[in-house]
């Protein structure tokens, strides 16, 4: 009886705790969902990316961060016309590009993109149903296979029409970090920030061809090994159609201007040298995105790769491939006069293949790291090596090959002996021995011959004086300037 009396009680006190423990996680979810829904509201309210909508309650700082402002600019600014593309295009002037192509222009560059991120950023703006205008910068390293680089966590939620999967940026503390950004910046006196120079890099670094110079150096060793995982065609040609030619076949009201930016001279030069798979790939690429886009009448497209005006002159470039706002302007300007000397068609695009080609060939810096040319014919036809350096003398220049290719070219045997870092080439009972950094060689064991310019090692490559080797073994050597820049090195058989 005791014992029955005493347990009531704590069975009493039992179900009092669980009704309490409901009640207590009932309240703690109706706070946690006001909480959020508090969130929720105050980020759609202040939105300093402009995602739902234009901010008017306060001046908002547009974030440096692409990926993720552009969307906003996309769905909610007023144009009719938009910059699509990698950091080639980044300096593009929103006016000039309007003035030039007729409307209101709005930039939606993103720094090292591929071809679906720029697939992504245009349709959103074409779902406004606002677009009549579409100015594309085609890189050839944006059709790759990856649909984005991992390390930039490309937001694809703000990317798409769905609410529901926009929570990372509603619940995102960084939104926030943002308009207190946009707060202290009104309260530092500034105002609404210039779209004419959103993105725009060039007054922050530094152009100039000594600084080329030095990059073109470091490239032609560092991407010695690029060319191993190259992709292959037809992992390019598919994300071509995936991610560029659909939208203009599913947009056949919108006027597309495609072009290929004008890379340095030097760098389809490293291409040529360090991935030859990548240089063949990408000339094959640009007279078969021609032919795909020669089938629909709302595109056109420029090739400025082979503008020697531009890709020659080095102090327009920070680098192998980056050019000045001025390149972007000259650009827009003959777009807008439909300038036929860039402009692709049927009957030039075999020419603007081949003169990349011959640029990939010859080009070369000299001493004050100026491009030049320099061929080398063997009996009329062409020969050509690759990681050339040229050495400029009083009584002449020379140009330094590696040493395989120069004895492959001249068909003769190659042995080299590390101790004494020399080369011998022998052919048909000829010998010829060279020195790494001496200026004397031997001919058949005995001669001794005089050179102008000692063979030199550079990134672990021997090499060797191209018109020196040719004519100790036996072939006339003729040297002549064609121009200031031109230099041809023709050699014969002697009868």
């Amino acid at each position: 009886m005791t014992t029955i009396e005493q347990s009531a009680p704590r069975a009493g006190r039992g179900k009092s705790l669980k009704r309490r423990s409901r009640r207590m996680v009932g309240w703690f979810l109706l706070f946690a969902l006001l909480a959020a829904g508090a969130v929720v509201s105050l980020t759609v309210i202040l939105d300093p990316l402009q995602f739902y909508h234009k901010v008017t309650l306060y001046t908002a700082r547009f974030s440096t961060e692409e990926r993720y402002q552009n969307p906003g600019l996309a769905k909610n600014w007023d144009y009719d016309t938009i910059i699509i593309g990698t950091s080639m295009t980044e300096n593009f002037l929103p006016s000039v590009v309007g003035k030039e192509l007729g409307g209101t222009v709005m930039k939606l560059s993103i720094e090292g993109s591929t071809a679906d991120e720029h697939n992504k950023m245009a349709k959103v703006a074409l779902r406004t149903g606002k677009v009549k205008k579409v100015l594309w910068g085609l890189d050839y390293f944006s059709l790759k296979a990856n649909s984005y680089d991992n390390s930039s966590k490309f937001p694809a939620y703000m990317y798409d029409d769905k609410l529901w999967n926009d929570y990372p940026y509603l619940f995102n503390y960084s939104v926030f970090e943002q308009f207190i950004t946009s707060i202290k910046a009104k309260m530092d006196g500034y105002g609404q920030q210039n779209l004419e120079y959103m993105y725009n890099w060039n007054r922050s670094v530094t152009f100039g061809k000594d600084r080329v110079a030095k990059n073109y150096a470091t490239a032609n060793e560092g991407e010695a090994y690029f060319g191993i995982n190259e992709e292959s065609l037809d992992v390019v040609k598919k994300s071509f159609n995936d991610n560029i030619l659909s939208l203009v076949k599913e947009n056949p009201d919108v006027e597309f201007y495609i072009y290929y930016p004008p890379y340095s001279v030097l760098r389809q030069v490293v291409w040529y040298n360090t991935n030859p798979a990548r240089f063949e790939n990408q000339v094959e690429m640009r007279k078969w995105m021609y032919e795909q886009f020669s089938q629909y009448p709302n595109v056109k497209l420029y090739d400025f790769q082979a503008a020697g005006e531009w890709t020659y002159d080095l102090d327009l470039y920070k680098d192998l491939s980056h050019h000045k706002q001025d390149v972007n302007t000259w650009i827009a300007e003959a777009i807008g006069r439909d300038d036929p000397a860039y402009r692709v068609t049927d009957a030039n695009i075999d020419e603007l293949n081949d003169r990349i080609e011959r640029d990939a060939e010859t080009a070369i810096l000299n001493k004050n790291n100026d491009v030049v040319n320099v061929s080398v014919t063997l009996d009329g036809e062409s020969l050509v090596f690759t990681n050339r350096v040229l050495a400029e003398g009083e009584n002449g220049n020379e140009l330094f090959v590696p040493a395989k290719q120069a004895a492959a070219a001249v068909g003769a045997e190659l042995s080299w002996d590390q101790p004494t870092k020399t080369l011998a080439l022998r052919k048909d009972g000829q010998e010829l021995r060279m020195i790494v950094d001496s200026a004397v060689a031997t001919v058949n064991g005995g001669e001794k011959v005089d050179m102008a310019f000692a063979p030199k090692l550079v990134g672990g490559t021997a090499l060797v004086p191209v018109g020196f080797v040719f004519e100790q073994m036996g072939w006339k050597v003729a040297v002549t300037q064609a121009d200031e820049k031109t230099t041809e090195i023709a050699i014969t058989k002697i009868e």
